[in-house]
């Protein structure tokens, strides 16, 4: 892998941001409410779009509904994320096992792949994110992102459905390593935009002022081809930094126009839904929620963290969908544009405990997981479980 040399000196003014945790926060969820490391520039460059609009998605309704129309499986351990293949089924992360399933869509039935060697769980860390290569048919390639002793980091394997159940993981081929790791805050949501490059959303691992650092991976949505190189079009030359000024993102969405959208917890008092812009900063630690501050982007919805925490997001039938850890419920945020054409509704309040992720399904509907199993929630006889969702 090649490493990229910090190049610039932080502004004066990112001297001053407050650094570490403060004494008062705790985990999300519970609050009361490297080999390549980016280089900086003198001022952003042009686009880094994850694609061109085409047509414009129509509005979507003021009003929503969702139906749980089928449990697809059970007993998942501390299930984080899912990657949807080609033929439909669905691949399953274990955070705290760093193990992969193969999850058929036909009947539920559970395949391990394998593990991932070099995962190492504790607090929030584990195996996070998954992500199926945008040219899976050719390459056979599965991403993860995942904790180690020493980093955060995403790395690829080359999945091969002759071998045996249980040795079908190849080893990993680390793309991108040097992320900040912490008990908390380790972000973990990758996925591969429209326009095929690979998107990651990072945590600030507790210390705050990292997400203002633009010399840090932590707080930050990043941006790199394939192989873990700087996308051609990002805002900084040499860099992977796409965006700066945030906490925890793990939720990552493009809309029907390609707009990316990111979910991300707040601290103490507003969890945040963003529309991404390249070169955009989304202001943590100095700003939390909409503080209509110049210079950094205010939050396109948010909510209180006792009725949020959210982790995954997907986007179908024309609006977005926030899986609620600490909320236990799903939410709604219809579109026109880029704009919502009513306040976040919710859905399910309560009734499966907390939820993690959520995938968009080829026919517009959901998959839903639980996240009953990962050390914070009461889990019943049948949790981790992964739902099926008709939505509208």
């Amino acid at each position: 892998m090649r490493r990229t040399a910090v190049t610039a000196a932080l502004a004066a003014t990112a001297l001053l941001i407050v650094t570490g945790c403060s004494t008062g926060e705790l985990p999300d969820g519970v609050t009361t409410s490297g080999d390549r490391t980016p280089s900086a520039a003198k001022s952003p460059g042009a686009g880094g779009p994850s694609g061109s609009p085409t047509a414009a998605a129509s509005p979507a309704p003021a009003k929503g509904s969702v139906e749980v129309v089928r449990t697809l499986t059970t007993k998942l351990g501390s299930p984080w994320g899912v990657a949807t293949l080609p033929d439909g089924d669905l691949l399953v992360a274990s955070r705290d096992t760093a193990k992969i399933f193969r999850v058929a869509v036909k009947d539920g039935k559970q395949t391990e792949l394998g593990s991932v060697p070099g995962v190492s769980p504790g607090g929030e860390g584990g195996l996070l994110g998954l992500a199926v290569s945008a040219d899976f048919d050719t390459d056979h390639q599965v991403y993860a992102y995942f904790t180690t002793e020493s980093d955060n980091r995403v790395a690829s394997m080359l999945y091969d459905e002759r071998k045996p159940a249980g040795r079908r993981l190849g080893a990993p081929n680390t793309v991108f390593r040097g992320i900040p790791k912490g008990t908390v805050h380790n972000g973990g949501r990758i996925a591969f935009g429209p326009d095929k490059m690979l998107y990651a959303g990072t945590g600030e691992s507790g210390r705050r002022g990292l997400s203002q650092d633009r010399e840090s991976l932590g707080g930050k949505i990043l941006r790199m081809t394939p192989d873990g190189r700087p996308a051609p079009g990002n805002p900084w030359p040499d860099s992977v930094v796409y965006s700066l000024g945030h906490r925890n993102v793990q939720g990552l969405a493009w809309d029907a126009d390609k707009r990316l959208w990111a979910a991300e917890f707040g601290q103490d008092t507003w969890d945040e839904l963003n529309l991404v812009e390249p070169g955009k900063n989304y202001g943590w630690p100095l700003v939390e929620g909409k503080g209509g501050r110049s210079g950094y982007v205010d939050p396109v919805a948010q909510w209180k963290t006792a009725d949020a925490s959210p982790s995954g997001l997907a986007y179908a039938q024309g609006s977005l969908w926030l899986a609620g850890l600490r909320g236990e419920r799903l939410w709604r945020v219809p579109l026109a544009g880029a704009r919502p054409v009513a306040d976040p509704q919710p859905f399910l309040p309560g009734e499966y405990g907390r939820l993690r992720t959520v995938v968009a399904a080829d026919d517009g509907g959901l998959w839903l997981t639980t996240s009953n199993t990962d050390g914070r929630g009461t889990p019943g006889d049948q949790d981790d479980r992964l739902l099926r969702l008709k939505v509208r």
